[in-house]
């Protein structure tokens, strides 16, 4: 028996099927164990592109069948950060299934939001959740957020945002930056 990990970890959760890899193009050999209902039909050059810009990050793949879509609940990740002293939002876009194109000014139509663990009181916006919710999914939610609304015709170059730990908690949003991948 190896004590290697697997390439790339598959499980179920709600009616997601969940790959987890440190290799992306590990991926397309992994979605074999994925029910074929549930099975997307994935770019290679998609998951090329994850491997080489994102080379020490972990890809989620979450597999759904769009008839169970009614009853998805929604999917909570917990991860150490790269960074701790800034904090990145995923959004490069790619609306083709094809690897984003990283020189593309892109319309964009996102609520950004932001929150730290670190935040004095009366700091942000206070958050309210269902009063039935479980306190331990409660417990990794946030108190209070701060945000900024990216959209209404507007494009931006295709990235991420970001904004440093300290900007956050001064709540400098005029700092929230759009990032790009390395390009190597």
């Amino acid at each position: 028996m190896s004590a290697e990990p697997q390439p790339v970890q598959v499980f179920d959760h709600d009616v997601y099927t969940v790959l987890l890899a440190t290799d992306p193009t590990a991926v397309l050999t992994a979605l074999r164990q994925v029910p074929p209902h549930r099975r997307p039909d994935l770019d290679p050059d998609l998951l090329r592109f994850y491997a080489h810009h994102f080379p020490d990050h972990t890809i989620a793949v979450c597999c759904f069948d769009n008839a169970d879509s009614h009853r998805a609940k929604p999917l909570l990740l917990w991860y150490p950060p790269h960074d701790p002293d800034q904090l990145t939002v995923p959004a490069l876009d790619s609306h083709t299934g094809a690897a984003p194109d990283l020189d593309a000014a892109v319309p964009v139509d996102h609520w950004v939001l932001f929150s730290t663990d670190q935040a004095p009181g009366g700091w942000g916006e206070p958050v309210d959740y269902p009063r039935n919710m479980r306190h331990s999914l409660r417990s990794f939610l946030p108190a209070a957020v701060v945000g900024r609304y990216y959209g209404e015709g507007q494009t931006l170059l295709n990235g991420d945002f970001t904004i440093s730990h300290r900007n956050l908690l001064a709540g400098d949003l005029d700092r929230i930056e759009r990032l790009q991948p390395t390009r190597r």
